[in-house]
């Protein structure tokens, strides 16, 4: 499947994005079919050098059925080479990484407490359901027992048969 996205070049901490169509199964930096255009993040974003695209080549690698990447589409749909896509929705993302860790970690205890109040109660439900099979088992109890003392009955016969074939 042919991809529209990001190959990452330019040095340490000092990224430059290269859009290119490529084959979704080479690597991200690999091999690409052809280069489309180029992306600096670190300009800001009224400079007109931040994007250079080549808007040709990728209306035609559109038609030939090629996707763009999420980042890809946005940059895309911000120069009007397609329709911009909807936004996504994260709402942790304005919030720090220290209190999202905090949140968390209230969220999960208030789900093990949620979990432990549902097992209470089909622990509840179901105790009834188990109360007659022990009495079941109660009522199959005395007729194994006599037959274990049949068994114990037929031991002291066998054993002088025992002794008698000793003499």
């Amino acid at each position: 499947m042919l991809k529209l996205r990001l190959s990452m070049g330019g040095t340490k901490k000092r990224p430059v994005y290269k859009i290119v169509v490529a084959d979704s199964r080479f690597p991200r930096d690999g091999r690409f079919i052809e280069k489309l255009g180029y992306f600096n993040p670190l300009l800001p974003k009224d400079k007109k050098d931040r994007v250079g695209l080549e808007s040709e080549r990728i209306k035609y690698w559109l038609s030939q059925g090629a996707k763009p990447t999420t980042r890809v589409a946005r940059i895309l749909g911000e120069n009007k080479l397609i329709e911009m896509p909807a936004a996504g929705n994260n709402p942790n993302k304005a919030i720090p990484k220290k209190d999202r860790k905090k949140q968390d970690a209230g969220a999960e205890k208030k789900e093990d407490k949620k979990a432990d109040a549902l097992k209470a109660e089909e622990k509840k439900a179901d105790a009834p359901k188990e109360a007659p099979k022990a009495e079941e088992k109660k009522a199959d109890a005395p007729k194994e027992a006599p037959k274990a003392e049949e068994k114990k009955a037929d031991a002291p016969k066998e054993a002088p048969k025992a002794e008698e074939n000793k003499k």
